[in-house]
């Protein structure tokens, strides 16, 4: 890895804007792929979104996932999901909405639950309950965070440079939280609020990295008055692409750990957030930038300020 990084060249001249058709191809493509995905499979909504009942348990040593599946089968609960937590000891229990009774009140199932279990189990390392209510109100409430980050950040975008830059920004944002969840729709990796989380921090991050680059096509467009656009694009994604792909580097090292030792309880989180260095990454770069060559922008520096940047750089 080291010597990747020194591998790294501080003044590339990559010619980014010659694929500009191929990323936004691609990322056209991305996108679609995603959103079928999503209404074809959905995703696999975690307990703090769909409500229900989380049990984690530790079983004694012989007590494999076929005997509590058998324990809990007969038990009229409904549909009950047993999975391997990390290691064939650490089990997690996962079941829909809880039953009504006769009367019409929900059924204790953590109890009914630990009674069939019986010494099976070590350790009960967590239980969880989400009526239907307040995970339909989280569900609304995550839309509607994610909408109003979107929306702030494209505000914001706005102020700050031109509304060119804002609307480049949306798309690549919009592109990588599709993306997003179209990575958690294929994977079916449990969606919760943490994985919302990782979705919110995909945006944030990504928007950083825009960010930087726009800032540097701004500050290349005031100097350069007669330089051809994509020349000046390249440039600019060019000046800029050492700090990207080192940044994306270090924080790839840390997203990898905490993916590899950080426990099944984070790893939906990690994964999510390594997909969304990577997409994001790539439409700061493939996407953005080069909606911008699209987009009319404006050359405003004198041609005075390009003589003398070109006497300084020939110097």
């Amino acid at each position: 890895m080291i010597a990747l990084i020194r591998k790294v060249s501080i003044d590339p001249s990559v010619d980014f804007l010659r694929w500009r058709k191929v990323f936004l191809a691609f990322s056209a493509l991305l996108v679609v792929l995603s959103l079928g995905t999503f209404l074809a499979k959905g995703l696999n909504l975690g307990v703090d979104f769909r409500g229900g009942v989380l049990i984690e348990v530790e079983t004694k040593d012989g007590v494999g996932i076929s005997e509590l599946r058998s324990r809990l089968g007969n038990l009229g609960l409904g549909e009950v999901t047993l999975q391997e937590f990390g290691n064939p000891q650490d089990i997690l229990i996962n079941m829909r909405q809880p039953p009504v009774d006769e009367s019409g009140e929900r059924i204790e199932v953590i109890e009914i639950v630990k009674d069939a279990l019986g010494d099976t189990v070590a350790e009960y390392r967590r239980t969880e309950f989400v009526g239907p209510k307040v995970g339909g109100e989280l569900q609304k409430a995550g839309a509607l965070a994610t909408l109003l980050a979107l929306l702030g950040i494209g505000i914001y975008i706005w102020f700050r440079f031109e509304w060119h830059f804002s609307a480049a920004a949306l798309v690549a944002l919009a592109h990588d939280v599709i993306a997003t969840i179209g990575f958690f729709s294929v994977t079916q990796i449990e969606f919760n609020l943490a994985t919302l989380a990782a979705v919110l921090t995909i945006a944030g991050y990504s928007i950083n990295d825009t960010v930087v680059i726009f800032d540097r096509v701004r500050e290349t467009l005031r100097r350069y008055k007669k330089m051809p656009i994509l020349d000046l694009l390249n440039l600019s994604l060019n000046r800029t692409l050492s700090r990207t792909i080192l940044t994306s580097i270090t924080t790839l090292l840390a997203l990898g750990s905490l993916a590899v030792f950080g426990g099944e309880v984070i790893r939906g989180f990690s994964l999510g957030l390594i997909w969304g260095l990577v997409i994001g990454t790539y439409s700061s770069i493939g996407l953005a930038v080069p909606i911008l060559s699209f987009l009319r922008i404006r050359q405003t520096g004198s041609a005075g300020s390009e003589e003398k940047e070109s006497q300084a750089t020939t110097a």
